[in-house]
């Protein structure tokens, strides 16, 4: 352990030592990029003084990384070429795969900080390879040549440009177009095909500060707690004094905790939607799961029991143009049956109600009732009803069933009690006990352990859901509200389907049923940068000429939520049952974009539009995936720029980033955008939830709070995962058909959503032991809440000793008094602790013992 500290020292002098005297004015940076991992690995360099004798910087250190298209097929870097303009800023083209008629271009000061990628289209017909740039005096202009395969052969195309944004047309080129200057170079024992330039020595040793830096940064991330048992195997109990600073006492939000809620894991449909039957409007098609799954189509979880060829799926005469499928069913023999097999079966509780509902048509003729049963694997039935006799037009028809008994798992079966032809659609099986009692409601208990967060605001639909795959998959809110009959399915971008029973309406209910704020997200005008469809990522961006429809399709969405009855879009909420405004104050546009040109223009067409005509509308902008390089560094100068109110950073990092990057808000630039935090967890290997988890998103939230005057809102995310149906590991809370299982961190957001406040009070903790890497695993949090008038103290001890406390409040003229203290804790491994809550009687001045890996709070009544 001493040799890794010693490592890192030696690292961090290495970042700030001078030039030395006999070092060379310039040299020569060699780039490349490897054919390793399909050529997915990016930019390399390594450098030379003759040309002879290379020296790796890395190894295999990504300087740039493309980020064209979908994760794990494409986002490859191949053949960079390297050029350094007139103005002495470099640019990177490459090829980004074998097919399409594309080029990347990026352009950098320092050959690390690289700016904004470019994916321009240059061939109609063919593939652009091994991609150059040149510089023509006599006209100014850069030529970029490159070969493509055409009708078997290979030809030199090539374009010119002033500024890397706009090209001349593409024509064909020939040899003498060519600078065919890339070489081979031996780089630590492999030879690799790239491009020389001489450059400064100050350049190169750039490059080796950011790679030396680049490690030191990873080894904080690879801190663990788990490793502290060793690191501090002598180590005894510590005692702390802990004083406050009533003086430098601030105002904070007091939206702090809230919850972001995406359909990813099997979410909404068999999750927080109550809905029971599986595929109910026959709509699963194959495209949902991109085809991958020959099994996945309109008749999925639907079995009929009679003749196979007697159950088909028509479109001739749906119920709706948005519901374009029905099931038509030929019974030749009374008894046979439509079965649904549910969302991995379908439970019942003895004397419940569950609200059934079906479209129903008899055909050329045919006359009868339904039998409605619901059934176990061994043919017991636990519940039936029969319907009113059907006609020959399209009629809903509504009953409510009662179980007679308990079942973990049955199926639904629709009998017709004739024979003939019939046709189905929009078949429902609901509980008659959703969460507020709402119809075409949420599932009571899973809507309740959220609810038990006390978010003050709720984000929805999702982040990548909310701007889909491509553009024909953007999330459109019209499309969610309405009849249900009316609303238009789509594929859900991670791999199934998405009915829209749980719609824009459904949410805003949710959030008034909670007492949190309403914040939809609404793409951005682009699709999600890893979209599959095209493969451009976000080069498939609304057509601008189509921009002004979708822009104001965002503004009737304001209105909508908060316009009055009378408003045309106010009037379509008050006729689904809402006739008071939703109150409407955030909106987040765009989510984990890349910011391209492409973004920039459609988000400040959109953020322009809103300010204009709803100037009180906190807008939420986005400053890409993670909390570094181009989109994060592009996304804030945009949000600063345009003077957007807030944005929404995202990072999923281990427990060492958090332990080593406490101070992440205190830098930041209190007149600039505020934060929402709108993604974020902490990692560990294997993708678990745990005690150190836990520990490092409470101590995380504690730095949070010191700041809640920059930082408005924070999120953890994933939220939800139904078991055996998850696209991402680890989420919040996890579920089947009749348990809900929040992790420890889930305890964590609790207990901090029930102990909010919005002043913060600075404290102070001073250790017997006042190492460093003993002070950052304790820290504190004091805040008071106006509301109740109660100070609440947070603790969190990431150490494996107990820490003896002497707690002074005497700033805050307390008396003596009870107060309340919960306490989650556990051995760091343990994925499955609880709070326990108990009181203890404080004064000014009180003893506290903070038991090892623990999260702590003393919540105080004042007089």
């Amino acid at each position: 352990m001493k040799r890794f500290y010693l490592l890192l020292s030696l690292i961090v002098l290495s970042l700030f030592q001078t030039v030395f005297a006999n070092e060379p004015d310039s040299a020569y940076v060699f780039s490349y990029a490897t054919v390793k991992n399909n050529g997915s690995n990016g930019l390399h360099y390594a450098w030379s003084t003759d040309k002879k004798n290379w020296h790796g910087i890395g190894p295999e250190y990504r300087f740039l990384f493309s980020d064209f298209g979908r994760w794990g097929s494409q986002k490859r870097l191949i053949t960079p070429y390297v050029f350094l303009d007139q103005k002495e800023q470099w640019h990177c083209i490459w090829t980004l795969n074998e097919e399409v008629g594309q080029f990347a271009h990026a352009a950098t000061s320092d050959l690390f900080t690289w700016g904004r990628q470019a994916y321009p289209y240059v061939m109609d017909k063919g593939n652009v390879l091994l991609p150059e740039i040149s510089f023509q005096t006599g006209s100014g202009n850069y030529l970029i040549s490159w070969l493509s395969d055409q009708d078997g052969s290979q030809k030199v195309y090539k374009t010119t440009t002033t500024d890397f944004k706009t090209y001349t047309t593409t024509v064909e080129g020939s040899e003498s177009d060519r600078l065919n200057d890339r070489v081979v170079v031996m780089i630590d024992g492999e030879k690799q095909t790239g491009i020389i330039q001489k450059t400064s020595w100050k350049t190169i040793d750039g490059l080796i500060k950011h790679y030396e830096w680049s490690q030191y940064h990873e080894q904080q991330r690879n801190e663990s707690l788990s490793e502290d048992s060793q690191r501090f195997k002598s180590l005894k109990a510590l005692d702390a004094e802990i004083s406050i600073d009533l003086e430098k006492s601030k105002s904070i939000s007091d939206l702090l905790i809230g919850i972001f809620f995406e359909d990813i894991n099997y979410a909404a449909d068999g999750g927080l939607y109550a809905e029971l039957v599986q595929n109910r409007g026959f709509e699963y098609a194959l495209s949902d799961r991109e085809g991958h799954d020959k099994n996945w189509n309109s008749t999925t979880a639907w079995n009929f029991t009679g003749d196979k060829n007697s159950f088909n799926i028509d479109t001739v005469t749906p119920i709706h143009p948005n519901q374009k499928h029905y099931a038509v069913l030929s019974i030749k023999k009374q008894g046979e049956a439509l079965v649904n097999e549910g969302f991995d079966g379908i439970p019942l509780k003895a004397g419940d109600k569950y609200n059934f509902s079906i479209f129903v048509r008899g055909l050329d003729g045919a006359k009868g009732k339904l039998l409605i049963r619901l059934v176990d694997e061994n043919g017991k039935v636990y519940a039936e009803a029969f319907s009113k006799g059907i006609s020959a037009d399209w009629k809903k028809q509504e009953f409510v069933i009662i179980a007679n008994g308990d079942c973990d798992k049955t199926h639904l079966e629709i009998v017709p009690q004739f024979t003939g032809k019939v046709a189905l659609d929009m078949v429902s099986l609901f509980p008659k006990n959703t969460f507020k009692g709402r119809k075409n409601g949420l599932r009571a208990d899973l809507a309740q352990t959220i609810a038990d967060i006390h978010p003050r605001f709720i984000r929805f639909p999702g982040g990548c859901v909310a701007h889909g795959d491509g553009l024909d998959n953007i999330y459109r809110w019209k499309n969610t509200i309405g009849p249900l009959e009316a609303r238009m399915p789509q594929r859900n971008i991670w791999g199934y389907h998405q009915t829209a029973g749980l719609g824009y309406f459904e949410y805003f209910q949710y959030c008034e049923d909670t007492g949190a704020e309403p914040l939809p997200v609404l793409a951005a005008g682009v699709p999600c940068q890893n979209s599959a469809t095209g493969g451009d990522g976000q080069q498939g961006g609304i057509p601008m000429c189509d921009m002004g429809d979708y822009v104001q399709e965002i503004l009737d969405l304001i209105e909508w939520a908060n316009g009055d009855k009378n408003t045309t879009w106010g009037k379509r909420r008050a006729e689904a049952g809402h006739p008071q405004p939703f109150n409407l104050k955030y909106i987040g546009i765009g989510n984990e974009d890349l910011i391209t040109d492409i973004f920039e223009e459609r988000f400040t067409m959109i953020f322009k539009a809103i300010q204009e005509k709803y100037p009180e509308i906190t807008v939420i902008g986005t400053v890409g995936p993670t909390y570094m390089g181009t989109d994060y560094r592009e996304g804030w100068e945009l949000a600063a720029k345009l003077n957007v109110p807030m944005v929404d950073e995202h990072y999923y990092q281990s427990p060492g980033w958090f332990l080593n990057n406490q101070n992440y808000y205190d830098k930041y630039d209190r007149s600039k955008p505020k934060v929402y935090l709108g993604e974020y967890a902490a990692h560990i290997a294997g993708r678990k939830m745990n005690i150190e988890t836990a520990l490092c998103e409470a101590l995380h939230l504690s730095n949070v709070e010191r700041n809640g005057d920059v930082v408005s809102m924070t999120s953890f995310a994933p939220l939800l995962a139904k078991e055996g149906h998850t696209q991402w590991n680890p989420d919040l809370i996890y579920f089947n058909n009749t348990e809900v299982k929040p992790t420890v961190d889930y305890y964590i957001q609790k207990l901090y959503g029930q102990n909010s406040g919005d002043e913060y009070i600075p404290s102070t903790i001073t250790l017997s032991d006042n190492r460093k890497e003993l002070k950052k695993r304790i820290i504190s949090s004091l805040v008071h809440d106006s509301k109740t008038g109660d100070y609440i103290l947070k603790l969190t001890n990431l150490l494996p000793v107990e820490v003896n406390s002497t707690i002074n409040l005497e700033q805050l003229q307390i008396k003596e008094t009870e107060a309340v203290v919960t306490i989650l804790k556990g051995e760091l491994i343990n994925e499955n602790c609880t709070p326990v809550k108990s009181s203890m009687v404080i004064n000014k001045q009180f003893n506290y013992h903070i038991p090892a890996h623990s999260f702590s709070i003393i919540r105080i009544k004042s007089e």
